[in-house]
């Protein structure tokens, strides 16, 4: 399992997932402190490509040995492409959370959307509150 971390460059949703600006594309994926939540990842259930994705709303699941958790958006896109090697090797999620387990990839539809998101002082501000909680 991958050390805790949140890389900088990333912005951060409410709901554990990040995203990770590339022009005119963004790549979405789950923090590291969701998938130590959810434990030894088993099952990827991506959206299809060509999916259009709304900030805030599901667009897949990850089921792990403890349980099945919702994928939400971190922003508005369409679905260009998944991630095949971790529909194969789900684990890949857990193993590295920022790189080989990325979900899926999008073309964003409202890029001024990603500025509303937490930069990676304000998620881990945002973390520490979850633990006083």
């Amino acid at each position: 399992m991958a050390d805790e971390h949140y890389p900088a460059e990333l912005r951060y949703h409410r709901e554990h997932d990040w995203v990770r600006v590339e022009g005119e594309e963004a790549v979405f994926g789950i923090t590291w402190f969701a998938q130590d939540a959810l434990g030894e990842v088993v099952f990827f259930e991506p959206p299809a490509v060509g999916a259009q994705l709304s900030a805030d709303t599901t667009y897949g699941e990850l089921e792990s040995v403890k349980a099945v958790s919702d994928i939400y958006a971190p922003a508005d896109g369409e679905v260009m492409a998944i991630n095949d090697d971790v529909v194969a090797s789900p684990e890949l999620v857990n193993a590295d959370p920022y790189g080989a387990g990325w979900l899926v990839r999008v073309r964003l539809t409202n890029p001024a959307g990603v500025d509303d998101l937490m930069d990676q002082t304000a998620y881990t501000a945002y973390l520490a509150g979850l633990d006083q909680a």
